[in-house]
């Protein structure tokens, strides 16, 4: 949702000033901003294990009913200057409720897809189209609240978020299988998995660079004058990215993974470091183009790398992690620049942006060890797998998917031993000799049932 963020903000900080809140009225839209992002952050991990567990339509029509319906109540009470605690209130309760849909996309394109190679493609293109909603988004916002009314930005959210929404989740042929889980089956949280609290690391650091900047611009914008253009710089940003991950989606990438990623954060941290030399609002365009060239590779990236440090079953929270890990340091940034911007200019903004991104940086080098062990491990050399009983492969990339089929019929072997074992032991004792054992877990004659092929991944 593109334009909420920027649309909390653009209609907050218009009606404070209305109300004759002066210098804080840019704190308070960007503290309202962030409480809607955190409650996002806090609560989307725990509706993606909702949604793997019982499916995405289950669990997101009603919550996209309530916020929806919350979103509308945070605009009315801002367009009728209700006390500030509804504020607070609504974008808490309308992050909390609203998901990642991103995160649902990504794991149907993981569904449908199986060979690394094209999902790889999916993600980018996939990369590329938030792009370009990103492009469309906060200039719908911004002329919108500038040119209509200061509420007329999140107006639109509203009605994709019913009607876009519904739709999505009435897809059924790409809707990912629910998960079922056996009573004693413990699933460890992914917050549990080191590569992953890296990347979450990352991400916060990745997004408060984004929220930084989407302030600062605007505060910017309004210091020249022009305050109506900052959802056009705010586009050029992200039109950067829109062309960069068509390039880089266009071709496969022999080098490692992780150090692609860990170039693109080291790439965006330097261009966007150059925002804070910006003299006027040309200078400030053409930096954030150039800085923008650097996110969606990054990105893609990144979501790739959760492909490969998590389970299949645990791939919506994952990704639904990294996605409001970004959120977070979304709204963080976003009201660390307000506050100061406040107090000291639109510059003071440009240099939380600076921070965070040396940030980035220092967290990606630390994190190199983690992301490249945990990556690398998961690009084996599998000379013969036999997934069918009937086609040997010969591959040099094995998805989690295809992991979790072998997995899953050798633990169908086992329940079959198991189940033989009870009806008749005498017969499980023949099929237990040192020479049946040598050969798999498949029973002997003796115990009647048909022999099953042995899956072996070296």
């Amino acid at each position: 949702m593109s334009m909420v963020g920027l649309g909390i903000i653009l209609m907050i900080s218009m009606y404070a000033e209305e109300w004759g809140m002066g210098k804080e009225a840019y704190g308070l839209a960007g503290k309202v901003s962030a409480a809607y992002v955190i409650a996002q952050a806090i609560c989307s991990p725990q509706l993606a294990k909702m949604v793997d567990r019982y499916g995405q339509a289950k669990i997101m029509r009603p919550a996209v009913v309530v916020s929806a319906t919350s979103l509308s109540a945070l605009v009315a009470c801002t367009v009728t200057g209700q006390p500030i605690w509804t504020l607070y209130l609504f974008a808490i309760l309308t992050g909390a409720t609203i998901g990642s849909i991103g995160a649902m996309v990504r794991s149907r394109w993981s569904n449908v897809i199986d060979s690394p190679k094209e999902l790889h493609t999916a993600f980018s293109l996939e990369a590329a189209i938030d792009e370009m909603i990103f492009v469309i988004g906060p200039i719908a916002a911004t002329m919108l609240a500038t040119s209509v009314a200061p509420h007329a930005g999140l107006i639109v959210p509203v009605v994709i978020m019913i009607v876009g929404g519904f739709w999505f989740l009435s897809q059924k042929s790409t809707e990912p299988p629910v998960v079922r889980y056996a009573k004693h089956d413990k699933v460890k949280s992914v917050l549990l998995n080191p590569a992953m609290l890296c990347l979450i690391a990352v991400f916060i650091f990745m997004g408060a660079i984004f929220g930084a900047s989407d302030v600062a611009t605007i505060a910017f914008a309004e210091e020249q004058g022009q305050k109506s253009m900052a959802g056009a710089i705010l586009a050029v940003f992200a039109l950067g990215s829109l062309i960069s991950g068509l390039v880089y989606g266009a071709r496969q990438w022999a080098s490692p993974l992780w150090l692609r990623f860990a170039i693109g954060i080291i790439a965006l941290a330097v261009l966007s470091s150059l925002f804070f030399i910006a003299t006027n609002l040309w200078m400030l365009a053409g930096a954030m183009f150039i800085a923008g060239l650097a996110i969606s590779p990054t990105l893609i990236n990144g979501n790739n790398m959760v492909q490969l440090v998590v389970s299949p079953r645990q791939l919506t929270e994952g990704l639904t992690w990294v996605g409001t890990a970004l959120g977070v340091g979304v709204s963080f940034g976003s009201s660390i620049a307000g506050s100061r911007i406040d107090a000291h200019g639109a510059h003071e903004g440009f240099l939380i942006v600076v921070v965070s991104a040396v940030a980035s940086v220092v967290v990606v080098l630390a994190a190199a060890g983690v992301l490249r062990k945990k990556t690398t491990e998961h690009v084996t050399t599998i000379e013969e797998v036999d997934l069918t009983g009937s086609e040997t492969l010969g591959i040099e990339e094995v998805s989690d998917k295809a992991k979790g089929q072998v997995a899953a019929q050798s633990q169908a072997e086992a329940e079959s031993w198991e189940e033989a074992k009870g009806n008749d032991k005498s017969k499980v004792d023949t099929a237990t000799k040192p020479e049946a054992e040598a050969e798999s877990t498949t029973l002997g004659q003796d115990a009647e049932e048909p022999e099953s092929e042995s899956t072996t991944v070296p």
